[in-house]
This record gives structure tokens, C-alpha cells and sequence, in this order.
């Protein structure tokens, strides 16, 4: 009797290869962004520090409605990669069963369709994960957010007051933490996007991850916005 799980059956070494790759980056680039506070700072890393100074600041602050306004902003962007997310979760569900339909697409555009349909659907639900992933973050990240701004409102007003500065500091890492979230996202939904290039193979779900990967290190570490922010 065959005990072979189909998906693993109709993986090639390239196709493992490529899933290995992808997982591997997307956890490595996570880890070097979020830790990346030495010598060599990421633009992450770089931000923290301007979330701290802007809680402090905020405590001599007598009308704080620029302060209120920018946590809602934050959070509205939260909700809007959650509601996003959500609506790629559907259509990538439904693309679940459908793999009759994913075999005359991609066979016009050239492409080999000759795997097994256990392999196709496991495609998809990479992507699924992925973003079920960011889905989380993003919703862990508004309801930080929302911590923040109930410190917030709970800072005095008066700076001599014992309890300002130590109040701005506890909501200053609220908004840290809470960037850190809404940043995790963003690269779960970098590396699901990488993950539909395997759809179309295993080759080009390699090139597309490793470009993925370029695009973020340059951004933390090589990018005109983080040189602006290192700027005396």
C-alpha cells in the first residue's frame, strides 16, 4: 500500500527548494529588520527611536489633538490591510476546488499544468497562510494601537507631574510594539505575493522571493528614507 501524501509526491526538489527558500527569507528578513539595532540599524529600528521622542514631546504638548489624529490615522491603516487581507482570503479560497479552471488559465499562458491537483491546491493555500498571517498582525497591531491611545490619554498634562514622563514612555512602547506588528503584515503580504509566483513554477517563485528579500533589505538598510533619518 502507498502511504505517500500526495503533495509531497508531486513536489519536484525545485518546487521544495523554492518553499524552503520562501519560508526561510520571510522568517530570516523578519528577524534581521526587527533586531537590527546596532551599528547598523534598520529604518524599523531607526523609527523606534522617533516614536519615543514623540511621546516624550507630547507631554509638553498642551493641545494634543495632532496626537489623537495621528493614532487614528495609524489605526486606520491597520483596518484598511485587514479588510484587504480579508478580501484576498476570499478569493484565494475560492480558488480552492477550482483547479479545472486554474488548468485552462494558465495552460493559454503557456504554462505546465500537468501537476497534481493536491499540488495546485497547496499552492493556494500558501498564499492562504500567508495571509492569514498578515490578517492577524494587522488586527494585533489596531488593538495595540488602541492600547496606545488610551495611555496616552491617561498622560497629565502637567510635565512636573511624576507620572507624565513615565506614562509618554509606556505609550511610546505601545506604539513601538505596535509598528512592529503592522511591519509583520506588511511582509506577510511581501512574501504571499512572492508565494503566487508559484503558480506559474518553481523557478519563478525562486526569483521572485529572493527579489522580494532584495527589495526589503534595501529599503531597512540601503534606502534614501532611512539616510534622511540618519541625518544630524
Amino acid at each position: 500500500m502507498d502511504h505517500t501524501i500526495p503533495v509531497l509526491a508531486g513536489l519536484g526538489w525545485l518546487d521544495s527548494v523554492g518553499l524552503g527558500l520562501l519560508i526561510a527569507l520571510w522568517l530570516a528578513t523578519g528577524i534581521v529588520i526587527d533586531r537590527a539595532t546596532g551599528t547598523r540599524p534598520s529604518t524599523h529600528a531607526l523609527m523606534t527611536r522617533y516614536r519615543l521622542i514623540w511621546m516624550q514631546r507630547m507631554v509638553t504638548r498642551e493641545n494634543r489633538m495632532f496626537d489623537a489624529s495621528m493614532i487614528g490615522t495609524m489605526r486606520q491603516g491597520t483596518t484598511f490591510f485587514a479588510s484587504a487581507c480579508m478580501i484576498g482570503l476570499g478569493g484565494t479560497l475560492a480558488l480552492i476546488g477550482q483547479t479545472d479552471l486554474m488548468r485552462s488559465l494558465f495552460g493559454d499562458l503557456g504554462v505546465d499544468t500537468a501537476a497534481p491537483r493536491a499540488v495546485l491546491e497547496a499552492k493556494v493555500l500558501v498564499m492562504v497562510l500567508f495571509l492569514a498571517i498578515a490578517f492577524m498582525r494587522f488586527v494585533w497591531s489596531h488593538r495595540l494601537f488602541g492600547y496606545c491611545a488610551v495611555v496616552m490619554a491617561a498622560v497629565p498634562n502637567d510635565p512636573d507631574d511624576p507620572d507624565a514622563y513615565p506614562l509618554a514612555e509606556k505609550a511610546g512602547k505601545l506604539s513601538n510594539q505596535a509598528s512592529r506588528a503592522f511591519n509583520s503584515g506588511l511582509r506577510a503580504i511581501y512574501f504571499g505575493l512572492a508565494a503566487l509566483a508559484w503558480l506559474l513554477g518553481p523557478i519563478p517563485l525562486i526569483l521572485v522571493t529572493l527579489a522580494v528579500a532584495a527589495m526589503l533589505y534595501r529599503r531597512e538598510f540601503s534606502s534614501r528614507s532611512r539616510a534622511a533619518l540618519l541625518e544630524p
